[in-house]
């Protein structure tokens, strides 16, 4: 039997980044704030070229793309 996070969908990491935000949605207010600064995150990467470093982008941002990328390959199939 797959893991229901498998079934909707879900990377495991996604489905640990929803886990984790409802977690610390459901903390009282002192140990809420303490806990989403923890959750907070930016990580940036470039692809490098023949020596040269391309554009700097976001994380997450890049993998909404390439997910978007993928169901708009996986309709168009």
């Amino acid at each position: 039997m797959a893991a229901a996070w498998k079934v909707a969908g879900l990377t495991y990491n996604r489905y640990i980044s929803v886990a984790s935000r409802v977690v610390r949605r459901s903390l009282k207010e002192d140990k809420r704030i303490a806990a989403e600064r923890r959750g907070e995150s930016e990580l940036r990467f470039a692809k490098w070229e023949n020596g040269k470093q391309g554009d700097v982008k976001e994380l997450n941002d890049a993998a909404l793309q390439a997910q978007a990328a993928a169901k708009a390959a996986e309709s168009a199939a």
